[in-house]
């Protein structure tokens, strides 16, 4: 069963730091695009960070809204990514969700996964 856990949210002042986890199992986890979502009230989801897999030679890219502040990596033998950021602003506040994502070559399927989110608040 595919299953991605987000945790690490929390309510923090601006400037300060959080590190989300994305805890992920129930597929070939090394060989999956793995991104980080936000999507603020009103507003729609925003790419801010991925990493390709193996395949992909691990590039990483960024959203110009996180570029400098935040910081993508990932854990292919405990199947988990992180998203390091840091600098918070308030602009910064939104649900944040993992994402995982790749293309099966036999089938040319698409298979993508997502979890349930995790509420990061930035406030003074």
């Amino acid at each position: 069963q595919v299953q991605l856990v987000e945790s690490g949210g929390g309510l923090v002042q601006p400037g300060e730091s959080l590190r989300l986890s994305c805890h992920a199992a129930g597929f070939a986890f090394s060989s999956f695009r793995m991104t980080w979502y936000r999507q603020a009230p009103g507003k729609e989801r925003e790419d801010i960070a991925s990493q390709a897999g193996t395949y992909g030679l691990g590039i990483q890219r960024y959203a110009d809204s996180v570029k400098g502040r935040f910081t993508i990596s990932r854990d292919n033998i405990n199947n988990i990514v992180y998203l390091q950021m840091t600098n918070l602003k308030s602009e910064d506040t939104a649900r944040y969700y993992c994402n995982a994502w790749a293309r099966e070559i036999a089938t040319n399927k698409e298979l993508d996964y997502w979890g349930q989110g995790t509420q990061v608040t930035v406030s003074s």
